[in-house]
């Protein structure tokens, strides 16, 4: 499938109607709470793909917060409240849990951004309940991943996967990875709201291509 400018507009173009794109600015330092050790060193080994196929790096630590993408995974959203200096890392924690509780939600992002408006840090939290739950480890690490690599939009993956099977196995989408590809281009910008940026990394996946 080959995507039009218009459709990767889509992808970064929130609900409200705003473009907004951003990548990450610096190393990216994961750390994981909430899973056993084989599971944990899967969603490490997802990231660390996702992340050689954005030609970004990684690091053993981050200079401000040690670590710099935190995953959450958790049965209840009140689980939250008790993660000791969690509400000095997220804004309104009280709030954001009650609305999500509100709204039965299974997983929620926040970034963090620095002066240039690039991705600082990310927090990824999954509540393990219902289908989210009864994901293999690997497909649901792959995909939290993909999620973190950029600033997607709110609905950009809700009509359709940024996964597929291939070959009896769950794979990145190959659309998708030329967009992760070359939203990392040296020569494109770490953030920007203009749509027009939507045509420039078109026209890199049309040359790819």
């Amino acid at each position: 499938m080959t995507l039009t400018a218009t459709d990767i507009e889509t992808l970064f173009t929130t609900s409200a109607g705003e473009y907004r794109f951003a990548r990450w600015g610096r190393p990216i330092v994961p750390v994981v709470f909430g899973v056993e050790e084989e599971t944990l060193q899967v969603i490490k080994g997802a990231v660390e793909a996702v992340v050689a196929l954005a030609g970004h790096k990684m690091a053993e630590t981050d200079p401000e917060l040690g670590a710099n993408l935190m995953f959450f995974f958790f049965r209840e959203w009140d689980e939250l409240l008790d993660v000791p200096n969690l509400e000095k890392l997220i804004d309104g924690l009280d709030p954001l849990v009650a609305r999500l509780k509100a709204q039965e939600a299974t997983q929620y992002r926040g970034f963090r951004f620095d002066d240039d408006g690039a991705i600082q840090a990310a927090f990824c939290f999954v509540r393990m309940k219902g289908d989210i739950a009864d994901q293999p480890a690997d497909v649901l690490s792959l995909s939290q991943a993909i999620h973190a690599i950029l600033l997607w939009s709110d609905q950009a993956f809700a009509a359709r996967s940024p996964l597929a099977v291939a070959d009896g196995g769950t794979v990145l989408r190959p659309e998708i990875a030329g967009v992760i590809r070359a939203a990392y281009d040296p020569v494109m910008p770490a953030a920007t709201q203009d749509a027009s940026h939507a045509m420039r990394l078109a026209a890199r996946l049309a040359v790819s291509g």
